[in-house]
């Protein structure tokens, strides 16, 4: 009897040890974690027919299988690798041409889930998977890069001597004029207002760029153009002399009363005469060239899909008939040799026939007609190379409203990869950044652009989150501001069109020419400057909600883009009043050494360039986000709130150990800006108080 007792005590004893042996924890789905940055895709930018190897993070000893589901199939992850607290699961895989999406089965129990771009969720969806694109990478300077975007007309009067004079043309109707007040404000109808910025202005603050921090020049146009805008491009081949030199002035004022700019000597002769031209195009090579020296890279604007009514291939203003050395212009003759250019509806309206294509029906933006003329196509191509090449050696194209170039998507596509052609082969470290609203994956295949302006991932989710208005400030939405929820819907939702070498060096700008002021944003004002006035774009701001977005825009993934002047205080409603002068002699210098202090924390912590992003928690009016890699650990917190909060955050799940400090890399709120605090981390967690409308970066430091 006592012997049939040890044999069952044994038998419990050793069903108990099985069972404690085969016992996983409760399945921890926060410590699953995956991407295709450099740690988790090896390597990160494949080359086609290379092989890779996908990993995936899961905590230590928690599940029972994962397996990458790709191509149609099930592959079964091998555990790799395990730390304190993690196993790391691999996979090899073998790339042909053809881009690869994938994503992760997990199986812990009777517990099945699904792991994409959204994190763990009950089913797959395609939409979400992570992407590779082989063959396909960006250029190293520009992943996580700090952008500056200058209006040139607006940042720096370096140049007095090339300035656009009063009556020296007509713009849409009526003379152009200069104004003598730096300071004034942008007037309602501002296109034919000129106030001197150029090129030399530039170069005479490139020691203040180079001081801030910056690390790219992104310009907006800068070709001939008769605007201050420059979006309505006269001439490809060369910078306009009222932004570069003008070393021969000769001619005169158009006559008072006199509309016809054939009869405008003066600007007929600054804009087609060789020397200012030629001396132009120098002066901005060197104006590069200076820029190289301080780590700076230059990006210029690309305005293809139209050009304007003073073009010399259309000559709608008759500047070209009689100057030296041009063809005559399609509008002028149907001789023309760019008569192909341009798509006209009426053969019999020659001379000046003007029954060309307008872009949205604007006669002053001429359609440019690609379809019809391979000419035109091979002649922008060769300008794409040029610009990019010695002796201007340009770091890379903005595309305005690139998806609008031809007259079908199919047409498009066909450019912009015989662009991105041209471009690599002048230039492979070149970057191709378009404009473009609505879904970008179409685009950001690996064979057209590199990436976008991100306004559906970046500037329109913070602006909602944070202010509640849309980004010309033409609306405000109660339901929208302090929504975390829909600000990390949003930002899934776009953020999974890019792959991540895309991703990274995605334009993330809070303002620029086309909308208003962030920092106007920040007062809840709707309107325009024609119907509340420029002065109640200033009024109401909120400072501490624009250094909120500032360290957002810093913080995340992609190319945090500054707009001139913007880290200075300027304010402004919607074009035109956003092209408001850069103020010098009249800066916010606290928002400027704010502006510094970030930038600097940015690049010298490249977690935040590049690493991993990670959601790690969410309420009304509060953010909280990790930025890591295996060598640095940063946690976002913003606490959008009128009030304090209290918040306590599990930052193991960044890869943090589980004790240890985080200490304030910057701290911001109503009362400015600081460093330094340190927090516990007990446990892995850390518990933070939050006063109001304050944001925090926080780094991991060992004990």
């Amino acid at each position: 009897m006592e012997e049939k007792y040890d044999i069952e005590k044994m038998r419990l004893m050793e069903n108990n040890r099985q069972y404690i042996f085969n016992m996983r924890p409760v399945f921890n789905r926060r410590a699953l974690f995956s991407d295709t940055t450099g740690e988790y895709l090896i390597p990160p930018e494949p080359a086609a027919h290379e092989k890779v190897s996908i990993r995936f993070r899961t905590a230590k000893n928690n599940v029972d299988r994962v397996l990458l589901l790709c191509r149609g199939e099930k592959y079964i992850m091998s555990k790799a690798e395990s730390d304190k607290h993690f196993d790391y699961y691999t996979c090899e895989l073998q790339l042909e041409e053809e881009k690869v999406t994938y994503c992760f089965e997990i199986e812990s129990g009777r517990l099945k889930g699904y792991y994409d771009t959204r994190g763990m969720v009950h089913e797959p969806n395609e939409y979400y998977n992570f992407v590779i694109l082989p063959g396909f990478k960006t250029p190293d300077w520009a992943k996580g890069a700090v952008m500056y975007q200058i209006y040139v007309d607006r940042f720096c009067n370096g140049d007095t001597s090339n300035d656009v004079e009063t009556n020296e043309y007509c713009y849409i109707g009526e003379p152009v004029h200069k104004v003598e007040d730096w300071n004034r404000y942008p007037a309602r109808m501002d296109v034919r207002e000129f106030y001197g910025g150029d090129l030399q202005g530039v170069l005479d603050k490139l020691d203040y760029l180079q001081d801030l921090g910056v690390e790219v020049i992104y310009f907006n146009p800068l070709f001939v153009s008769p605007s201050n805008h420059k979006y309505d491009i006269q001439d490809y081949d060369y910078i306009d002399p009222h932004f570069g030199k003008i070393v021969d002035d000769r001619g005169d004022l158009l006559p008072e009363g006199q509309r016809e700019n054939r009869q405008a000597s003066k600007y007929i002769n600054r804009v087609t005469n060789q020397a200012n031209l030629e001396a132009s195009n120098r002066f901005f090579g060197q104006v590069v060239e200076e820029a190289h020296k301080r780590g700076i890279r230059v990006i210029i604007d690309g305005v293809f899909n139209h050009c304007g009514s003073f073009n010399k291939w259309l000559d709608r203003e008759r500047i070209y008939e009689n100057a030296e050395g041009y063809e005559k212009g399609a509008y002028a003759s149907a001789d023309s040799p760019y008569r192909s250019y341009f798509q006209f509806h009426d053969e019999n309206k020659w001379p000046c026939n003007g029954s060309y294509d307008g872009w949205w029906g604007h006669d002053t933006l001429p359609k440019l007609n690609y379809e019809g003329s391979k000419e035109l196509m091979d002649y922008v191509l060769k300008v794409a190379k040029k610009w990019v090449s010695p002796p201007y050696n340009v770091d890379g194209w903005r595309l305005d409203v690139a998806a609008d170039l031809g007259h079908s998507q199919d047409f498009n596509h066909y450019f912009w990869q015989e662009f991105r052609k041209a471009v690599k082969e002048a230039n492979p470290d070149a970057v191709i950044l378009a404009e473009h609203y609505g879904n970008t994956r179409d685009w950001l295949q690996g064979n057209e652009w590199d990436t976008v302006m991100n306004y559906d991932a970046f500037m329109e989710p913070v602006t909602w989150f944070l202010t509640g208005m849309e980004k010309h400030s033409d609306d405000y939405r109660e339901d929208l501001l302090g929504n975390a929820e829909s600000f990390w819907g949003a930002m899934q939702h776009h953020s999974a069109s890019f792959s991540m070498p895309s991703w990274q060096i995605a334009m993330n700008e809070l303002s620029n020419h086309d909308h208003s002021r962030f920092l106007t944003r920040t007062n809840h004002r709707v309107g325009r400057t024609d119907s509340a006035g420029p002065q109640a774009a200033e009024q109401g701001i909120n400072k501490a909600v624009f250094r909120e977005a500032v360290v957002m825009q810093m913080t995340w993934m992609g190319a945090p883009t500054i707009y001139y002047g913007d880290e200075a205080g300027v304010c402004g409603f919607t074009d035109p009043d956003s092209r408001r002068t850069y103020p010098w002699g009249h800066e916010d210098r606290e928002l400027i050494d704010f502006h510094k202090s970030i930038i600097r924390l940015r690049r010298e912590n490249d977690e935040l360039r590049t690493g991993s992003i990670m959601r790690m928690d969410c309420d009304y009016n509060f953010l909280a986000y990790g930025r890591f890699n295996r060598r640095g650990q940063c946690l976002i917190l913003v606490n959008n709130n009128d009030h304090p909060i209290e918040k306590q955050i599990p930052v193991w799940i960044l890869g943090t150990p589980k004790h240890g400090k985080m200490r304030a890399l910057l701290w911001t709120d109503e009362n400015g800006c600081s460093a330094g605090r340190e927090f516990e981390v007990t446990g892995g967690m850390i518990k933070v108080q939050l006063p109001k409308t304050c944001a925090v970066i926080l780094k991991y430091y060992e004990e």
